[in-house]
């Protein structure tokens, strides 16, 4: 017995001190990588001011919709904190878990199967409501059927990806007694993997991708990628108007799937404000962020799995699941990882805020256009009722981006610091 406790001692502390140099690497390349100073030093400071740019009542509705919102998605986010809670400090999972029959395998990926239809099944009504606010601000344009199938595919895929790596874990524990390493290395792997296929399997799911037709703007968008220097496989168009009012662009994949997205409902804005926002999104190609942010979460993930190593000796003894090779484990796995997305959100939110600014600088730059910057941040903020002032909480728990009245305020520094009219 002595021998054994002496073993698994050993197996902690040489998976700890693993894992703490992960981590370490996490954070020093997160810290060194971010571009936590978009604007030269000299640059004139310009303070945020939504009042300067927004009518009192755009100021209000952005307050109503937040007020509006805010309590659902609070609310969300504590089941999905207490469901967590439950699966890792309780033998909640175990319990639910342990009717089913089968190989292990096939009894894990039921598992992961039941639990999702458990959360989503509580959560639903709050996503009603949620979508019920959308309407009321007619932000969405879907019908029922079309959010349920809609949320019902987001949650298939969630399962998927959930079994794969459950599955793997068990798999792996099942083979090896330091575990943690081939499990590092296949999260990695596998983070990265998913970079080229989410985009051409996954994203189809929810949209339909059409090349953007011939014309002056494809022409124009295409020409200011090959002044800027960017590659770019296709500018693409969702048909995002089926389920939504708002605006927005994005950049997914790298290399043979990166692509740039462009929503049918920003087509409706002037072509300035158009090529604006694709010069953004040129900025995150040029800078390689999809790629930054995959080889970023690579190491996360592996030292996810690390950590998931280290922390489930503490939670067996709660959850009284023997040990990570029983499918009854799954309740516990998938609860360390939902713990963990919450956790890191903030950071996550952090660094993506800088990137953004990043983008938007690089827009700047390219364009030499703040005027029209400006017109196309207010048209995006009042069109998506973005939250103009959010408190500290939802600024740290939501926003990925800066604030329109922040991008908008960065857009007269860089007028100033470059002999350009302020807007």
């Amino acid at each position: 017995m002595n021998v054994q406790v002496g073993s698994e001692a050993a197996l902690r502390r040489q998976a700890g001190i693993a894992t703490a140099v992960l981590g370490a690497v996490v954070v020093a390349v997160s810290a060194l990588t971010t571009p936590w100073q978009v604007m030269p030093p000299d640059a004139p400071y310009v303070a945020p001011d939504p009042a300067r740019d927004f009518s009192a009542a755009e100021i209000a509705r952005s307050q109503a919709f937040d007020a509006a919102t805010s309590v659902p998605s609070y609310l969300s986010l504590g089941l999905t904190l207490l469901f967590a809670g439950l699966l890792v400090a309780t033998p909640l999972g175990g319990r639910v878990l342990e009717r089913l029959r089968g190989p292990w395998w096939v009894r894990a990926i039921l598992g992961v199967l039941v639990l999702t239809v458990l959360v989503e099944a509580v959560r639903w009504p709050l996503g009603i409501w949620f979508e019920v606010r959308l309407r009321e601000f007619g932000l969405s344009t879907q019908n029922w059927a079309d959010w349920s199938l809609d949320r019902l595919k987001s949650a298939g895929v969630r399962v998927v990806l959930l079994s794969i790596m459950v599955v793997a874990v068990i798999a792996l524990a099942r083979r090896f007694v330091r575990w943690w390493i081939p499990a590092a290395a296949g999260a990695a792997a596998l983070t990265i993997a998913a970079s080229f296929i989410y985009p051409v399997v996954f994203e189809p799911l929810f949209n339909d991708f059409t090349p953007m037709p011939a014309g002056q703007l494809r022409t124009d968008l295409l020409a200011m990628a090959d002044r800027d220097g960017v590659p770019v496989e296709d500018v693409l168009v969702a048909d995002a108007s089926r389920r939504t009012t708002a605006l927005n662009a994005y950049v997914s994949g790298f290399g043979a799937t990166r692509r740039i997205v462009v929503y049918d409902t920003l087509l409706k804005a002037p072509e300035p404000e158009v090529e604006l926002v694709v010069a953004h999104e040129l900025g995150h190609a040029k800078n390689g962020d999809v790629l930054y942010g995959t080889l970023i979460g690579a190491l996360g993930a592996a030292f996810g799995a690390g950590l998931l190593f280290l922390v489930f000796a503490f939670v067996r003894r709660r959850t009284r699941v023997t040990a990570i090779t029983d499918p009854r484990a799954v309740g516990a796995i998938m609860g360390l990882m939902s713990l963990a997305t919450v956790l890191s959100g903030p950071a996550q939110n952090l660094i993506s805020r800088h990137i953004e600014a990043r983008a938007d600088v690089h827009a700047l730059d390219l364009t030499r256009d703040p005027a029209t910057f400006v017109a196309m941040q207010k048209r995006l903020a009042t069109t998506n009722i973005s939250d103009l002032e959010p408190d500290v909480v939802e600024y740290v728990l939501y926003a990925s981006h800066p604030t329109a009245p922040q991008r908008i305020a960065m857009a007269r520094s860089w007028a100033l610091l470059n002999g350009v009219p302020e807007p």
